[in-house]
């Protein structure tokens, strides 16, 4: 038996979608927009891989930026893009959503003569095609004449291949040329024209699924019962009917004269936000039991979970459901009345879906404001000096990682008030980029700026990491712990909604009494249970039996946490090297994020005019080269 490489390929749309983020609002009075790739292949591949089947996609994108977008969302999705061609003539379709109430969801689909209807017969496989074992087409792919011809190719392949065919109706009729082009909510109008087209290419198919309303049209009558009836006249295809509060059936065979004699699952009850995407969330989870053989029952349980979490949330893509949340989920829907205030369930998507997994952190921090403002000032330099120092770091960072090829490793904390410029310039790269929130030295812990913290992140890179350092003690008298804790909460909340992920950096307060280690793991246990659940922590060097301690802790009670850095406080290379051994042996923890240590001599040296740019990025380079050899022999295994 020949071993698939890949479970799922679906081939068709891909756009960008433009969610309205004033929910209630008109489209008309709409003031901004999220953006999310979107289309319904999309979000199927998208979802089914996070499903855990091993999806592609075959699609058109423009020679674009929106383009570009969906191949790099699409990657990090996990989802193959080699037969995703870059069309040198034509844009990347586009969406623009509105959320006015659960009812109505005014929307306008920008695609004429768009990339991803320009999909070829040239740009179709027939290896790739048997390397799946399904192939999935949407209803869209086939009305156009083009990407019928294309379609048709690629259904070929697949049954010469023996691989299964699926069809997800996703009837538009807008798409279709039904109505006004300015009407994309409208679900559904009848035609017969329509009708006899999608039943020339039902034969094809082994699956077929879609609403009511999505039979209705393919089975040529709005009595539910009759469509099935007409649709199995033309096709032997197993059939999935989404019957949205009632849940969902299969039909397999013969039609039964009651649509509850299938087999049939109920829904799961939610309130609604959002019901675009629900049905691509709900095909993806029917796939992953289906394409499994785990049974029509448990696949149509996973089936409606899936869309039951994706009507409570904003977007599509981006809120279809993983794996371990929708077993979370499963486990759990009878206690849970509103998934989108569940907390577990809330935590597992934001922690489960992030793009990137970091195995090693070598992170020059050279976040400070104060420390490079005091010696600049003893150097008898102007403080504006300070953004060029801090560009001159990031050049030698830059080039250790190019030199080292530490690409995957590599990475920095640098603050907006002196290194604006550095964080512009390192976004976008393969570095890691943490950003610094609190007034430095601030006790009890302040943000800085005059804005909220959660509205200042608003306008922050996705890929930057909210940092805040704290100087925090589990023994701080109550009042100043209590200041501190809901300080942190604020901004872990903040985080949530915004995206970023959070990284905390906790340093005991000069005043501790007692060990660092010690003091460190109660600040860290008592913070896990005010619901804080950083994403990254960072903190000092502690003893062996220490370290164990504080990993074990944060493994078992935040298992998704990204990972540990440990700091660094301007300790000499030597120093550092006894401090990192420590954490030998530690997986959670992926590196150090170290700066005087690296920067602060050579910066000194530059600030009082003694060296030269190319001295000043010569001596870094050579720090931090050092300091990365020291961890890595320090934790090396012995």
């Amino acid at each position: 038996m020949t071993v698939k490489k890949l479970d799922l390929i679906c081939l068709g749309r891909a756009g960008v979608d433009f969610y309205a983020q004033q929910v209630g609002s008109r489209l008309e009075d709409v003031a901004s927009f999220a953006k999310y790739i979107g289309g319904s292949s999309t979000n199927i591949a998208c979802c089914s891989s996070r499903m855990g089947l091993r999806t592609a996609l075959i699609t058109r994108v423009g020679d674009e930026q929106m383009g570009e977008f969906i191949r790099e969302q699409l990657q990090r999705e996990g989802v193959d893009t080699r037969c995703v061609v870059t069309d040198p003539e034509r844009l990347t379709a586009l969406v623009v959503l509105g959320i006015k109430d659960q009812d109505t969801f005014p929307l306008i689909f920008y695609r004429e003569n768009c990339a991803d209807m320009a999909i070829s017969v040239d740009d179709i496989d027939g290896s790739f095609i048997e390397s799946s074992k399904a192939l999935l087409i949407t209803g869209t792919h086939l009305s156009t004449d083009h990407i019928l011809n294309t379609s048709k190719k690629a259904l070929s392949l697949a049954r010469a291949a023996s691989v299964k065919t699926v069809l997800d109706i996703d009837y538009r009729p807008v798409l279709w040329g039904l109505t006004s082009k300015g009407d994309g909510e409208t679900r559904f109008i009848a035609s017969d024209s329509v009708t006899a087209h999608l039943q020339s290419i039902l034969p094809e198919f082994d699956l077929v699924v879609g609403t009511e309303e999505e039979v209705h049209i393919a089975g040529g009558s709005t009595d539910t019962l009759q469509a099935l009836k007409n649709i199995r006249s033309v096709t032997h295809a197993v059939l999935v009917l989404k019957r949205g509060p009632y849940g969902a059936s299969v039909y397999e065979g013969e039609i039964p004269e009651d649509l509850d004699n299938g087999v049939t699952v109920k829904g799961v009850t939610v309130d609604v936000l959002n019901v675009l995407g629900a049905g691509d969330a709900f095909i993806s989870g029917f796939l992953r039991g289906w394409l499994n053989d785990e049974g029509y029952e448990q696949a149509l349980r996973y089936a409606n979970a899936c869309g039951a979490l994706v009507v409570s949330r904003h977007g599509c893509t981006p809120a279809m459901p993983t794996k371990p949340e929708l077993d979370y989920y499963l486990a759990s829907s009878d206690s849970i009345e509103r998934p989108d205030e569940d907390t577990e369930l809330t935590y597992l998507h934001r922690v489960t879906t992030w793009p990137k997994q970091w195995h090693k952190l070598f992170i020059h921090a050279f976040d400070h404001r104060v420390q490079l403002e005091d010696l600049t000032e003893a150097c008898g330099a102007e403080l504006s000096r300070i953004d060029e120092l801090k560009s001159l770091l990031l050049t030698a960072t830059n080039n250790v990682i190019d030199q080292r090829k530490l690409h995957d490793c590599g990475g920095i904390l640098c603050d907006d008030r002196y290194g604006q410029d550095v964080l512009n310039a390192a976004t976008g790269s393969d570095t890691w980029i943490g950003r610094p929130v609190e007034v430095p030295g601030s006790r009890p812990l302040r943000f800085e700026g005059e804005a909220s913290i959660g509205s200042r992140l608003l306008s922050w890179p996705q890929e930057q990491v909210v940092k805040c350092l704290v100087f925090y003690s589990a023994a701080d008298e109550e009042a100043l712990r209590q200041d501190q804790d809901e300080k942190i909460l604020e901004l872990y909340k903040s985080c949530c909604v915004s995206g970023h992920q959070f990284l905390l950096e906790i340093i005991p307060p000069s005043e501790e009494t007692i060990d660092i280690g010690e003091s460190l793991y109660r600040s860290i246990e008592h913070l896990i249970n005010t619901g804080v659940r950083p994403d990254w922590w960072k903190i000092p060097c502690v003893s062996a039996d220490r370290a164990t301690q504080i990993c074990e802790h944060i493994e078992q009670r935040l298992p998704h946490c990204c990972g540990i850095v440990v700091l660094g406080l301007d300790a000499p290379a030597a120093e550092l090297a006894q401090g990192f051994s420590a954490f030998r042996g530690k997986e959670l923890v992926k590196g150090f994020a170290v700066g005087r240590t690296i920067f602060s001599k050579p910066a000194q040296h530059w600030l009082a005019g003694k060296s030269t740019d190319a001295e000043l990025i010569k001596a870094v380079e050579k720090n931090y080269s050092e300091i990365i050899d020291v961890w890595q022999n320090a934790t090396a295994a012995s």
